[in-house]
Order: C-alpha cells, then structure tokens, then sequence
C-alpha cells in the first residue's frame, strides 16, 4: 500500500474548491480499479549481466506485456454544469516479474473535463490532460545462513519516468444523491514507454466508486 498512498495527496486539490462547490459546482472524491495494457517489448534481459539481450540465448529472460491489476485514487471538480479538472493516479499495487527482475508502472495526470451529459442520475465525463508515467524496477534477494535460516529482501535498482498525454471517457451513475459509479475508459501515450514495452500506447479501463460533495 506505500506506493498508493504516496498520491493520496492528489485528493486534497480538489478539497481546496470545496468553498466554491457549495455555490454551483461539485467535487467528487474516487477509489478505482482496473487494468491497463501494453504489449513485450522484442527483446530480453541477461539474468546474469542485467543488460538486453536477444532471445534465444541460455540466460535471456523474456520481458512481459504491461497488463494485470490496477488501483486508482483521485478526484474531480466541476466548475460548472459542463466543465471543470481532475487528477487521477493509478498503479499496480503488487509488483510483476520483468526478466529477473519486478517492476510496477505508476500513470498520473491532471485533467480537463467536459461533460456534454450532466443529468440528476448520469453524467457523461470526457477527460484529456497530460501528466507522467513511472516504470519502477527492483531485483529480489534470498539468503540464507545453513539451511536454518533463511530471508528475502527486494532491493530498488532504478525507475524509468515518462511524460504523458491522457485521455479518457466515462459515463458517471449515481446509486444516491451523491454515491455513483463511473464505468471509464483510458488512452495513455507515453513517448519513451518502448524502452519498457513495445508501445507508446495504453489502452486502459477503469471502474470507479467515488462521493460527490456540491450541487449538480
């Protein structure tokens, strides 16, 4: 959970408008999951030397596609009926092979957001902004002194950040006055992504439940 909480302070942007939302707009507050997915890389890792390598020879490693769980926080203020920003963060909360490696990917973005459909009961939110990717990458340990004792530690051998271009869709539902789901789907491209992955681009689906605080 470390990981997560490091953006949870995302959340407090959108507390600072809550004087303004008590006028005509809203702030909603979200927790999210998902997944999102980018296809391997061509090549591999040496398990001896840690550089790439071709595949097919004995200690090459293959590298993984980007998919799996997702978590998300983040948040939305609607300045008016139509328009208004948001952060998100989303990343994997547990850690996936990479070759002899483990990796986790963060994305984060501050967005724009236009909502053509602003109902009682639905809203349809369309999101474009920029922000980062991070690919954090760590190498596994085990030790042992005889055959009695024996322990495991994960060591960080570096982290690779992106720049971003984020866009998304999603129809928000209300449950209640102010409980809702929202249904989203997310494009990221992320220049630079291939030295990871064999693309810039990810395509991304996230389910949210969040709490609206305002008036609609």
């Amino acid at each position: 959970m470390k990981p997560i909480c490091r953006y949870l302070p995302l959340l407090f942007l959108p507390l600072l408008s809550i004087p303004f939302a008590s006028a005509q707009s809203s702030v909603d507050f979200n927790v999210g999951f998902g997944t999102a997915h980018d296809k391997a890389a061509p090549g591999g890792i040496d398990s001896n030397t840690g550089y790439t390598c071709a595949l097919g020879a004995a200690s090459c490693q293959a590298t993984p596609a980007l998919s799996g769980f997702f978590m998300g926080v983040g948040g939305d203020v609607m300045l008016t009926k139509r328009y208004g920003f948001g952060v998100n963060a989303t990343l994997q909360p547990a850690k996936a092979n990479y070759g002899p490696l483990q990796y986790r990917e963060i994305f984060y973005d501050f967005n724009g957001i236009f909502a053509p459909v602003n109902q009682k009961k639905a809203m349809v939110q369309i999101e474009g902004g920029v922000g980062g990717a991070k690919s954090s990458f760590s190498y596994t340990q085990t030790s042992c002194v005889g055959t009695a004792v024996c322990s495991t530690s994960s060591q960080p051998v570096g982290s690779s950040n992106h720049f971003q271009v984020h866009a998304g869709i999603g129809v928000q539902i209300f449950l209640t006055e102010h409980v809702f789901i929202r249904p989203q789907f997310d494009f990221h491209y992320v220049p630079g992504l291939t030295d990871q992955f064999g693309s810039n681009m990810v395509p991304a689906g996230m389910l949210w439940l969040g709490y609206s605080i305002g008036d609609r």
